[in-house]
Order: structure tokens, then sequence, then C-alpha cells
């Protein structure tokens, strides 16, 4: 008895020590999207505040694919040691358990949750060859037109396709889904009218609205975006009780040692409150979240009902 409480007395010390040393080396951050997506972008802004805080380089690894499996189970497989670590949303934590029949990893037993770090809404957006100028409008010109509208998304089982799903449910329209490799894809071809709708992150296709390129009609959230206070949200402007929410944080592997996740939450948690980053990230309408690891995990467990309900009542499937 004495000899085990003597050892697991040093194995604490010695994670302890680690984490005191940690990082020592570069970390390798997994990315499940494209460079240049939304989330891409907003976690390179963290990526770079970390930096300057921890003096290590961050290496930005991005490994899109398979709707976000193929990242996630790159980080899943990685050597627990705080050295790989990696982007966990929406996607990977709340829909892909509703959406997909065989995902080849347990995330609640795969995965360390760091932290939680962003929240932000979609924009639905119409092509400019629509001559729809609100929410409204667009719903009567789809139950006139049943199935002769393509939405656009960044990928099967993001915000972009499930939102769109819900939409039609609410509405009772017909809506072709059409996904893409990335959002940028999608957005170049909505702005050059071969699809007509999106519903995407709002830091990415936020330019292209301001710009002119595409057609704001709504935005997911509740209240109004402070970035584009004239376009109202998709409930006030004719469905009520609308709302999807798009949110991101750092995962490690399981088996993490808890005081390395404690000391990454902990930089987290500074980086988001930095001036530099606040500014960025309300010039993209993304909102800095932070919190615990446990905070993070309860808000997963309710995301994930609230997307399986949508998945459930849309019958959404990977196309």
């Amino acid at each position: 008895m004495r000899l085990r409480t003597l050892l697991a007395g040093l194995l604490a010390l010695a994670a302890t020590a680690a984490a005191a040393a940690y990082p020592e080396r570069p970390i390798r951050l997994i990315m499940s999207s494209v460079a240049g997506a939304s989330s891409d972008v907003v976690t390179r802004i963290l990526a770079a505040e970390l930096v300057s805080q921890m003096g290590q380089h961050i290496v930005i690894d991005n490994r899109p694919g398979a709707v976000q499996t193929i990242g996630t189970g790159l980080i899943v497989r990685a050597n627990p040691d705080g050295y790989t670590i990696g982007y966990a949303n929406v996607v990977t934590l709340a829909i892909n358990s509703a959406l997909l029949q065989n995902v080849p990893y347990d995330t609640d037993r795969d995965l360390a949750l760091v932290g939680q770090y962003l929240s932000t809404y979609n924009l639905l957006a119409v092509s400019n060859i629509l001559s729809v100028k609100s929410v409204q409008e667009l719903i009567d010109h789809a139950k006139q037109n049943p199935g002769k509208l393509m939405n656009a998304s960044s990928g099967n089982g993001t915000t972009g396709h499930l939102g769109g799903e819900l939409f039609k449910i609410m509405t009772h329209t017909e809506i072709v889904h059409v996904p893409y490799k990335s959002s940028g894809q999608a957005i170049t071809d909505l702005v050059g009218g071969q699809v007509h709708v999106i519903f995407d992150n709002l830091p990415s296709i936020a330019p292209h609205a301001r710009a002119g390129r595409v057609r704001g009609l709504g935005v997911s959230s509740l209240k109004r975006s402070p970035i584009f206070p004239e376009i109202p949200t998709i409930s006030e402007a004719g469905v009520p009780g609308y709302e999807t929410n798009s949110w991101g944080g750092i995962a490690a592997p399981a088996r993490t040692p808890r005081a390395i996740v404690m000391k990454l939450n902990a930089e987290i948690n500074k980086a988001l409150q930095s001036p530099a980053l606040r500014a960025r990230y309300a010039a993209l309408d993304a909102e800095p979240v932070g919190g615990t690891p446990e905070q993070f995990a309860e808000f997963v467990k309710t995301e994930r009902v609230k997307w399986a309900d949508i998945v459930k009542k849309s019958g959404a499937k990977v196309d």
C-alpha cells in the first residue's frame, strides 16, 4: 500500500513538473477544415496569441475531409503529451454522432476537451441573380419553385448544411442541398450564380455581403449582428424561433495529463482577454467564449441533443 501511494505521489510530481516546463518544443494544432475557412482564420488568430504567451511555435496542420473525421482521427491517435492538439467543433463533437452511422472513434472516450474559445452565427445570403430582397420573399419564391433553388454549404454535416435543413422544415419548402469541399468554393459559386442560397459562418461570408457580391437576408442568431445591424434575424424576418450557431474549441488526445490540459486551458483563457484578439474577433462577428474544460463538456452535451433533434426531424443525410 505504501509503495503504491509513493509511486502515485511520484507520478503526480512528475506530471506537475512536466506541465511546469510545458511547452518545450513546437505544438502541432490539427485543423479539420481547409486553410482559409472561417474556423481556420479564427484559430490562427488564437494561435498567434498563444505563441506570444507560451514562447513556442504552433504549427497549424490542415487535415479536412470525411465530414471532419480525418482531422479528428489524427488528434485521437496522437501521442497524449500535449504536443498534438486540435480543433473540435459543433460538427465533430455534436453533429457527427447523429448524422454519421460509423464514426471511427468515440469523442467522449478518445478526446480530452481543453476549452471552448469561440461562438459565431450564420448569415443567410442569396445570389444576386435572385430578385428576392427578404427572407419572406425567399420563402415565397421557394414555394413557387419547389426543388429548383440550390443551397450551397461548406460540406455535409456543417451548420450551413443543417441550418438549411432546419430552414426547410420550418418554412415547408423544398431546396436542394449542394455540399462543397470548402466555404470558399461554395461562396464562389454563389457569387457566380451557379447556386442560389447559403447559410454560412459570418467570418467567411461577411466580406462578400459587405461588398455586395451576395445579398444578406438574415442572421441565424436571435439578436442582430453588430457588424450587420441593418440585417434582421431570420427569426424576426419570417421564421419565428429559428436559431443556429457555430462554435469551436480545443481538444487533446485522451490520457493527456490533466496538468497539461489545465495549462493549455489557462493559456487559452488568457489569450481570449487580449484586446488585439477581441478586436479581430469582433470584426469577424466571432465571440470569444472561454471557460473550464468541464463547462465545455457540459455545453457539448446540450448541443448534441439539439443537433440530434434537427438531424432526426430533417432526415438529413450525407449527400
